[in-house]
Parts: C-alpha cells; sequence; structure tokens
C-alpha cells in the first residue's frame, strides 16, 4: 500500500530502551490490520538501538518502519521530532516499553472510520496492565468529552490512550524547551489540543502498559526538581484551561507556586494567570516546596 494511503502512525520515542523495544516491535508484527507507520524516534541511546532497527527495515514487516536519531533532549523533544516528521491523518504514541494489542490499529482505524470528523480531536481509549487490568477504570460512557473534563467533572485518574489527528499536534508544537530540563511532559501540548476539541470515547484497550524504574511515571519529586520551569510553564497553561473547577485551578497555583521557588523564578505574580489565586496559595506552595525538598533527600 502506498504511504500516501497509510492513516495511522505509531510513533515511540526511546533512550536506551533496546532490550524492550522487541516486545513492542512483536506486537506489531501481530496486527490484524497493518495498514500503518512505526516511527521510532531515538533519543540519543547509547546502546546500539539503530542496529537494531536496521535489522528490522531489512525484513519484510508488512509496514513501513521509520528511524530517527536526534540529540538526548528528554521525551518532549522526541514527540516534537515526531509531529515535525508524521504525514499521516492520526498518530499514537506507544512508549518504548509498552505495546499493542494485536487488534489495536484495527480498532483505532476502523472506530475513526465510523465516528471521526473535523470535529474531534482524536480518539481517547484505555491503557490496561499487562495482566488485563484497566488502569484507572473504564471511561464515562458517553460519546465524547474534552480531555480535562476526565479528572473535572468524572473524577478519573490514571492513564489513557491518546489518539490524535496529526494536523492539530502540528499547530500546537513544537513543546519549548528549558536549558538543563529534560522532563517537560508532553501532555502540555495534548491538554494545548483537548481544549478545543472534544475526543471520542472508545472503551477498549489499545496499549499494555510496563513501567519502567527510570520511566517518567516514576520519580515525580525528582522531576520537580530537575524540571521546575517546565512544571511551571505546565501549570501555568492548566490555570487557562476551559472546563475546570476552583479546586483544579487552586492546585495548579499552589503547584506553580512551588516550582517557581525551585526555579528562583522572581516573576511568580506577573506571569500568573490570577494574582488572586496565586496570592492565596503561597503559603500551601512554600511548604509543598518544603515538602518535595524533603522527599528527595
Amino acid at each position: 500500500m502506498a504511504s500516501s494511503d497509510i492513516r495511522l502512525t505509531v510513533f515511540t520515542p526511546t533512550y536506551n530502551r533496546r532490550d524492550t523495544l522487541p516486545k513492542g516491535y512483536g506486537a506489531l508484527l501481530r496486527q490484524t490490520n497493518k495498514e500503518f507507520v512505526w516511527l521510532i524516534i531515538d533519543d540519543g541511546s547509547t546502546d546500539d538501538t539503530a542496529s537494531l532497527v536496521r535489522e528490522w527495515q531489512g525484513r519484510d514487516n508488512g509496514f513501513e518502519i521509520r528511524y530517527c536519531y536526534k540529540e538526548n533532549g528528554g521525551l518532549h523533544t522526541g514527540y516534537n521530532k515526531a509531529i515535525e516528521l508524521m504525514d499521516t491523518e492520526l498518530c499514537v504514541c506507544i512508549d518504548s516499553d509498552d505495546y499493542m494489542p494485536d487488534n489495536a490499529v484495527e480498532l483505532i482505524l476502523g472506530f475513526w472510520e465510523k465516528r471521526g470528523s473535523d470535529e474531534y480531536a482524536g480518539i481517547i481509549a484505555l491503557d490496561c496492565y499487562e495482566n488485563g487490568e484497566v488502569i484507572g477504570g473504564r471511561l464515562p460512557e458517553v460519546d465524547s468529552l474534552y480531555m480535562i473534563e476526565l479528572e473535572t467533572k468524572y473524577k478519573r485518574r490514571g492513564d489513557t490512550k491518546m489518539v490524535l489527528r496529526t494536523e492539530l499536534l502540528k499547530q500546537v508544537a513544537p513543546q519549548h524547551s528549558y536549558p538543563g530540563e529534560k522532563n517537560f511532559n508532553p501532555i502540555y501540548m495534548l491538554l494545548k489540543v483537548g481544549d478545543n476539541y472534544p475526543f471520542l470515547i472508545l472503551n477498549e484497550n489499545l496499549c499494555f502498559v510496563e513501567y519502567q524504574p527510570g520511566g517518567m511515571s516514576n520519580n515525580i519529586f525528582r522531576q520537580y526538581v530537575n524540571s521546575p520551569n517546565s512544571f511551571a510553564a505546565l501549570r501555568l497553561q492548566n490555570m487557562r484551561l476551559k472546563r475546570t473547577t476552583f479546586s483544579y485551578k487552586m492546585r495548579q497555583h499552589i503547584h506553580y507556586v512551588s516550582s517557581c521557588i525551585l526555579a528562583g523564578r522572581r516573576s511568580i505574580f506577573k506571569d500568573s494567570a490570577n494574582r488572586l489565586m496565586t496570592f492565596a496559595a503561597l503559603l500551601p506552595g512554600v511548604l509543598l516546596y518544603f515538602y518535595i525538598k524533603h522527599k528527595i533527600k
């Protein structure tokens, strides 16, 4: 099939995960629908990931494998490069230590063919542990919702798998980088897209998740300390999101204050979306700062 006919890119940012990538590759080989491109963004690996991928590229896989090596910069820079290179209508990120169920691509393309349109940002579906347990429970039984509503309206916590229209990501990319900070969560871009477009709901598993000890979901307190400007930028954006609640906004202000202290920023009030709320968040923000410093000792 000509690449112009392919509607989905599965992209995988990776850093020194030569040992876990084969599980994801094997899952893609088993897909019941192989009308996709696999784009691997190598974020400066030193474990010879490149030779492994070159070996795969030389095989008859039934789908195209694209590989891009870049200087190490963190997960969000991997997203930036993937968004720059992708040329399909839809995209989905499958982390280098995760893998798709055998029918995931078929589910995505079939569901989008029936329900998808320019009115939607894409699809929100389920992530599962390897034992089949749904992370965070099933999604609300609605046709569509805005991304932030999962937390603010439906009180759902836990990972989801998001399939997005690539053109919408291109409109908000690239995500800014702060010198020396590599833990700027790419959810920053997803929330930008999701603030203006709803997502269709698909209560099906699209990804089996295996958390790694060095993964971004772990060591969150160290990430707060190592990338304070990045977290401050995320909190600033979250303050301005539509369809949130007072308690949600206050949490963002508290975290914003602690991130500013960690970063040594003097412009706490100048940059704030609501200076009164930031003032009210000063004391709890200071307490959070000391709590974070205590946790990383």
